[in-house]
């Protein structure tokens, strides 16, 4: 299977894969994981998977990373509500402090992978082998991580 053929797949089925995991996992962020994953295991082992298999190898990768999940209680941290409504109404206007205090509020390993990134200026690659982490589960972990301080934050305009 070569890049032209595996992103033809990505792009059939990865909407299928999506409510096949959330309809089994209910977490919108771990259902996304399962997927990514499973792209991620076929893309490693694409000369092994028979190409008639991809479908059925796909969803069962899915499967059993959502039971893994279920069985090691692995559940991510959210941001608690309380904590987003009251950062907006938040009277500081020292916008260092406000993304100090988001980033503080991060789970530890997106808080890490976003000063990385962020801060220290490594690329994805060099992240994947600092932290020991694919190079999916790092654009992952940036992307959720963002979007989370971005949510947290609110408009810039509530902050200055």
């Amino acid at each position: 299977m070569n890049a032209i053929a595996f992103n033809r797949i990505v792009e059939e089925l990865s909407n299928q894969l999506y409510r096949f995991a959330l309809s089994m996992q209910k977490d919108e962020d771990e259902a996304k994981d399962a997927v990514q994953d499973a792209f991620a295991k076929l893309w490693e082992r694409r000369d092994q998977v028979n190409p008639e298999k991809v479908k059925s190898y796909l969803f069962t990768t899915v499967h059993h990373k959502i039971i893994d999940n279920f069985r090691k209680g692995k559940r991510q941290q959210s941001i608690d509500e309380t904590q987003i409504t009251e950062s907006v109404k938040q009277e500081t206007h020292d916008l260092n402090a406000v993304l100090h205090e988001a980033l503080n509020t991060l789970p530890e390993i997106q808080r890490s992978v976003i000063l990385l990134r962020d801060y220290e200026g490594y690329n994805y690659e060099e992240i994947a082998e600092m932290t020991k982490l694919s190079l999916a589960q790092v654009k992952v972990y940036i992307f959720r991580g963002r979007q989370k301080l971005k949510q947290y934050i609110g408009s810039i305009e509530m902050v200055i």
